[in-house]
């Protein structure tokens, strides 16, 4: 008897790959970009695990026909990628002067994509502040400096590239900008009390405001485009967001819910720290959204006890009460795979919002892959076994629990520089020799292009389009870059950033807090959850 047919995607669903213009471009210092707060910072020694910077990252910059090319072979219905503001406007001010060979460079972009049927996705800040801003009047601490220029950095944006582009994202993730950068200082511009890390920040104010006006500044984007383009340009704008789902560590009816514990840090711990918005503010900022915008990667068990008012002072952990693991263990400390806490999340944020859910990052990097033979690289089993679970998971959501969800881009396209971890983390499905800037797939892009292709549902605009004829992509065995990273995970980095209760007990003398740099649902303000109300 033959097996029955796999359930469809919904017939606009848009699923691909997601990355970013740091972590790929490189070309630094080429055709008027201006420098980001990234440039500088993660050349000063032990802010990146291996020592590395993003100079050249995946070469993307000149290589982006390729990379095209390979996204076209592949059949891909969406590309999200983000926009390098310095690139645009060097200097970052509504005053500066606008670079338009970034502009060309993204326009030609966007139209390759277009011309091969894959819909353009894009991110208009994804943590690469103009130095320029940063020096000139300290970048997102400016309340008022920096709402008037983001704004006119979108409007550019909107101006350049709103006929073709339908999806935009204001901000990646602001609760990364605020706390990794100003809080924990490991993320650019690197600010925090701590004086080892930092000579300057004030990590009990500052990532508050950061915060407070990275949401102003994304909501005037938000009104601006309402207001003078989508009558127009017909386009959907938001905020993605980072958020995990939260379980309680065991059944102890006396324990707090993890949501709770997370939700009262800013009224019992934060007090009048935390900035408050104006009524004519919260006028721009509520209902700011059109869609909820979801990067997600793991689950975890919590308790209270944490003594970290970043993760609302809850303790997280991997380890059940009877010591076994909540799920299989990635390169980074901070990320296990556990489908069915996928699948609550986004049942959680449709029931909460009744909001079309896009996922815009989902991904596993495999433990030591970096120090791993080619061919051992290239069978990424685990990070296989996290899409085979995570996939499943979708779909049983969208059609057993009917939560409206309208994207899935995993996370990433392509091996990239992974911030404060440098080269020696992957997240890619495609393989990149960072020596010959080749590219190579691993199993799980051939698992999802397979798993999509056999779900997938044309929209009407795919059946109006022409057969894609093949992109024939070169293939030769790589030189293996230097192992950088054969005794040092990224769950003993100095530059990390999540407390966890570690999964194992070492000898004393080597007991470390293992951190990681992604953050939890519910960890940030109460204003985040007001974008899409």
């Amino acid at each position: 008897m033959a097996a029955p047919a796999p359930l469809k995607l919904p017939k606009d669903f848009l699923w691909g790959f997601a990355t970013a213009s740091f972590q790929i471009e490189g070309s630094s210092n080429v055709d008027g970009r201006g420098k980001s707060i990234w440039d500088d910072f993660a050349k000063i020694p032990g802010k990146t695990l291996d020592g590395k910077n993003g100079d050249v990252a995946t070469d993307s910059y000149k290589l982006w026909k390729e990379d095209v090319a390979l996204l076209a072979e592949y059949g891909v219905k969406a590309y999200r990628f983000s926009i390098s503001w310095s690139r645009i406007i060097p200097l970052g001010g509504r005053e500066d002067p606008v670079n338009q060979q970034g502009i060309e460079f993204y326009s030609n972009l966007i139209d390759a994509l277009l011309e091969h049927g894959i819909t353009p996705f894009v991110t208009i800040y994804h943590w690469d502040l103009p130095q320029a801003l940063h020096d000139r009047y300290g970048g997102w601490l400016n309340k008022e400096e920096i709402l008037k220029d983001y704004t006119n950095y979108a409007r550019i944006c909107f101006e350049s590239f709103g006929d073709r582009i339908k999806h935009w994202l204001t901000i990646n993730e602001p609760w990364c900008v605020a706390i990794l950068g100003y809080g924990r200082g490991v993320f650019a511009p690197g600010r925090s009390s701590d004086r080892v890390r930092s000579p300057e920040g004030d990590s009990s104010t500052e990532p508050w405001l950061v915060g407070h006006h990275v949401i102003l500044a994304h909501a005037h984007a938000v009104k601006l485009y309402r207001e003078q383009f989508k009558p127009t340009q017909k386009g959907q704008i938001g905020i993605t967001l980072n958020g995990d789902w939260a379980m309680p560590y065991d059944d102890n009816p006396e324990r707090l819910h993890p949501s709770r514990l997370l939700s009262t840090v800013h009224e019992e711990v934060l007090g009048d720290r935390m900035p408050d918005f104006t009524p004519e503010e919260w006028t721009i900022v509520k209902g700011s959204s059109d869609f909820y915008g979801m990067n997600t990667y793991t689950t975890n068990l919590c308790r209270a006890g944490g003594d970290d008012e970043f993760q609302g002072n809850v303790d997280y952990t991997f380890t059940r009460p009877d010591g076994t693991q909540l799920g299989t263990q990635a390169h980074c400390a901070w990320l296990q795979d556990y489908p069915d806490g996928f699948r609550s999340l986004l049942n959680y944020l449709w029931k909460r919002y009744k909001l079309p859910i896009f996922v815009t990052e989902n991904g596993f990097a495999v433990k030591g892959e970096n120090d791993m033979p080619l061919e051992q690289v290239l069978k990424d089993d685990d990070r296989v076994h996290y899409f085979q679970g995570m996939t499943a998971a979708l779909m049983n959501t969208i059609h057993e629990d009917g939560v409206d969800i309208r994207s899935y881009f995993p996370w990433s396209f392509l091996d990239n520089f992974e911030w404060a971890d440098g080269y020696s983390t992957r997240f890619g499905v495609i393989y990149v020799d960072y020596e010959t800037q080749k590219r190579y797939p691993k199993d799980s892009a051939k698992f999802l292009l397979e798993w999509f292709k056999a779900r997938d549902t044309p929209s009407d605009d795919d059946l109006q389009k022409k057969p894609r004829a093949p992109v024939p992509v070169k293939a030769e065995k790589p030189k293996l870059m230097d192992k950088t990273n054969q005794s040092n995970s990224s769950d003993l980095s100095s530059t990390s950033t999540v407390k966890r209760s570690p999964s194992t007990s070492p000898p004393a003398s080597k007991i470390v807090k293992k951190r990681g740099f992604k953050a939890r649902v519910g960890r940030y303000m109460s204003a985040f959850l007001a974008l899409v109300k």
